[in-house]
Order: C-alpha cells, then structure tokens, then sequence
C-alpha cells in the first residue's frame, strides 16, 4: 500500500504540472530567447493548434531538440548533445500508441502529446523504483515513504514533466541500482546500460557496480574464511575474486557501449558523411547556414575534430557550442545561477558532512570494512548509503566545476537520490510535528503519529505539515520551501522561455 500511495501523489503532482504549466504558459507572453527553434515543415492539421496550446510549454528549450530529433533525426552537429534513447521513445509512443490520432495530429503534435503522457507514466516508474531503492538501502519504512513524497515534490519539477530526458534517466537509474542491491547484477547492467542510452552522466553508474560487488566479495571472503580450511578456502578465494574481475569488466563494457556506439554513429556521419546538401530540407539548411550549426557533407571537407586521436563529438559540442569545460563558469555574471544551485549544492554537502560525522571510521575505510557493517543502523548512517553520498558529491564536484552549474539541480535530482534521503533525514530530526511528543504551540497539532506508517493507507506527511507551515521548524520551513518554490517557479519560468535551472 506504501506504493500506492506514493504513485497517488506523484500522479497528482503530474496533473497538477500539466494543469500549471498550460495555465501559466497561456497567462505570461513567451520571453524572446535566443534558443533552438527549428521551422515546421510539415502542415498543420486540425488538432495541432490545440495540442500545442495545452502543452506549448514542455516543448521549450533543450526539449526542442529532442523533439526534432524524433521527427527528423541527427541532422545538426551540436543535436549529438542529446542521447537517442528518448527521441526513439517519444517517436515510438507517437507512431505506435499515437498512430489512431494521424488523421488529427501532425508528428510533432503527436510528439508534443507524447511528451506529456509519456514523461508522466515514466516519472510514476521511476517514483516507483525509487521507492524500493530507498527501502532496500535505507532498510527504514518511514524514511523511504517520506523520501518519496519529497521526490514527488522534485524541484526539477518541469524538467522531469517537458520534452527531456530526466523522467527517463531517474526511472531506469534508479530501477537499476535497487536491482543490483537485491544481486541482479545482469538486470542491473541492462538498466544502467539502458540508462547511459539516455543520458552521458549514466556512466558514473559504472562506480555503483564496481563498488556493491567488490562489497559482496569482500563479505564472501570473510565467510570463507571462518568456515573453510586449507586448500579449499585458497580456491574460494581465486574463484571469488576471479568473479569479480569478470563481473566488472563486464558490467562495465555493457555500461559503457551505448556511449560509444552513439560517439560512433557521430563519427560516421559527419567524419564519414553519405549525405548531401540537396537531400536536407531547404528551410533546415537555411537556419544551419544563418545560425552557423554545421550538417553533414559527403562533398566538404570534415570537420576538425575528426583528426583527433581521440575524435569523441560529445566532447567537442561541450566545448564549442555550451562552452562548458573546467572553471568555464566562473564569472561574475554567473553569480545569479551559482544562486539557482546553492540549495541542491546545500544538501549534497550537508548529507557528505553528517553522514562522515556519524561514520568516520567507516568512510575511511570506504565502507569495505568496519564494526558498523556488523550491526547496521536503520536510517541515513546506515552502511549502505555510504557509495550513495559518494557518488552524490562526486556529482556536485563535477557539476560546480565543469558544467553550467545552474543545471546542478535537474542533474543531481534525477540522478541521486541522496537530496532527498537528507531532506527526509532533516525533517525527521528537526520538525516536532511529524512525532507524538507535543510542540511548543499545543494548538497546533498534525493528525500524523508513528503508527500512521504501519497502517494499509500511509499519511502523506507533506499534505499534512503545509496546513501548519508556520507552525513548522526552520529546517522543514527551509526544505518544504525550497521544494515547492522551484517546484512553481520552474513551471512558470521554463515554460515561458525565461532562464531557469
């Protein structure tokens, strides 16, 4: 029941965003930005205007190129920044479960719906998978359920609803990691495999499977060794280790093949063009010569970056098209975004901190060994979530410092879920109200109490402290506030054209 009632609230979370942003993308005019916009070429049929009316606005900037490149493909150099796994699921969505709606709705119209319907439904899997990653890691009923309310309540909100990859990600990453922490380690590396379709940063997920099962065999050792002698317990060890090995350099193959086939199919399309500027669209051809975006030619020169020994096209569109790259982003003028990411950035440092501070032997031993691996404790600090809080401050280093840091919300949201345990962890700790004891104002009580967790329809404890958020502790003002803010805020900005995270 416990899923039940997280997909409840996450589905009316997704009606509410699909309600909100056409409401606000109707009431505010569209800010003219200097973003990617395709012209159609393709005619309008009869219910394209009220497609686009409704949901408009989960088709602005990056989700613009994933939907041109479901209807046309990899035209553009700089369209290769944006992973296939998604364009195919929307041009699926649209030309298999859309096809009875042709008569009525263009491709891009039938795109655009599949955007709304399709993220939603892939947002429900992933609030599902990251149910059952938090109760199998966490080994906490109370936490995990709160934590997945948070996650309904995602501030990447808009990113995770419009035209973008993260619903995609999270579901996959998520539903990956909760099947290598119950041993399906094939499972898993399809998932994450299937993840780094998806989106680049689905390779550090190769970390999570060179590290659950280094832990694993560490364990089996240490079995090993209290219950075989002699020659046998030698031969253990070799078969042990001899999996490992095996199993990470598999896992990490599989992982990592998504990413170089794509780089590969980049490289034979503009390295090694069998296209010629007569078969691209004339109104496409004009917008790549007057914006300057490069298309393939079988009868030009190649372009630079095909001479490099490591010729990575991801790599160069970084570099040259979003300027992204080691301290690139610290200017002056970026002070407004370093703003937008300092609440995520907040979180992932406060959750490094107290989890170190609560288990510093264990950190320092990287989580392999210890006396707290022997007796666990439910809970944020437990043993588990060590490789978490790793990867999540991996994340945020790399994010600060080598992408436009603005993005570290989205990036770090459907990505990690270790934003939304601390969050959990801190209202827990810190508001009276979610506990039986009373508070300093005796009027103002919740209906919420421990047992409320144990019965078939669990309280959804967010619903319930914003009646009362005055009467709320700072830390749970903070958070709830943070939450909810970007939460509106995303919709009303992103969906208009106006800068956000």
């Amino acid at each position: 029941m416990d899923v039940k009632a997280v997909a409840g609230f996450a589905t009316v979370t997704r009606g509410l965003s699909l309600v909100l942003q056409a409401v606000l993308n109707a009431a505010i005019p569209d800010h003219d930005a200097d973003a990617f916009r395709p012209p159609r070429t393709e005619e309008a049929m009869y219910l394209d205007n009220v497609v686009d009316w409704l949901f408009g606005g989960l088709s602005h900037w990056d989700a613009e190129h994933f939907l041109f490149i479901a209807e046309k493909g990899y035209l553009y150099e700089h369209n290769f920044a944006f992973f296939p796994l998604f364009p195919i699921v929307l041009r699926g969505f649209a030309e298999i479960l859309l096809w009875p709606l042709s008569s009525w709705l263009s491709v891009r119209g039938r795109l655009l719906l599949a955007v709304a319907l399709g993220n939603s439904a892939l947002f429900l899997l992933s609030v599902i998978a990251f149910y059952a990653l938090s109760r199998a890691v966490l080994q906490d009923r109370r936490l995990a359920l709160l934590s997945s309310f948070l996650y309904c309540s995602t501030p990447a909100n808009v990113f995770m609803t419009a035209g973008y990859s993260e619903s995609l990600f999270a579901a996959l990453t998520f539903g990956g990691l909760f099947l290598l922490e119950k041993g399906f380690t094939l499972r898993a590396c399809l998932a994450l495999s299937i993840a780094t379709a998806a989106r680049s940063n689905g390779l550090v997920n190769i970390g999570f499977l060179l590290y659950l099962p280094s832990l694993h065999a560490i364990s089996l050792i240490r079995v090993y060794r209290a219950t075989t002698k002699g020659h046998s317990k030698v031969l253990h060890y070799i078969w042990v280790i001899l999996r490992l090995l095996l199993t990470s350099l598999f896992g990490t193959a599989v992982i990592a093949l998504p990413f170089c086939a794509f780089q590969y199919y980049g490289y034979r399309t503009f390295c090694t063009p069998s296209t010629s500027l007569e078969q691209i669209h004339p109104a496409l051809l004009s917008l790549g010569e007057r914006r300057g975006y490069r298309v393939p030619d079988e009868n030009g020169p190649p372009p630079l970056w095909c001479m490099r020994p490591l010729p990575l096209l991801y790599s160069h569109i970084q570099d040259v098209y979003w300027d992204v790259g080691f301290l690139r982003y610290f200017e002056l003028r970026q002070i407004p975004n370093f703003i937008l990411a300092m609440p995520m950035a907040t979180l992932a440092i406060m959750a490094a901190y107290a989890y170190f501070q609560a288990n510093p032997e264990l950190c320092l031993r990287l989580g392999l060994w210890g006396t707290a691996l022997e007796k666990p404790t439910p809970g944020f600090f437990n043993p588990k979530v060590f490789v978490y809080v790793v990867h999540s401050t991996v994340l945020l280093i790399f994010g600060t410092l080598c992408m436009h840091v603005q993005v570290l919300t989205r990036f770090m949201a459907s990505s990690s879920p270790v934003p939304f345990w601390i969050s959990a962890h801190l209202l827990l700790l810190n508001e009276p109200l979610l506990h039986r004891r009373k508070t300093s104002n005796p009027n103002v009580q919740l209906q919420t109490d421990p047992k409320n967790y144990c019965k078939h329809t669990p309280q959804n404890p967010i619903l319930a402290l914003l009646p009362h958020f005055k009467a709320c502790s700072p830390t749970t003002q903070s958070i709830l506030g943070y939450f909810l803010s970007y939460w509106i805020l995303g919709l009303a900005l992103h969906c208009n054209f106006l800068p956000w995270t």
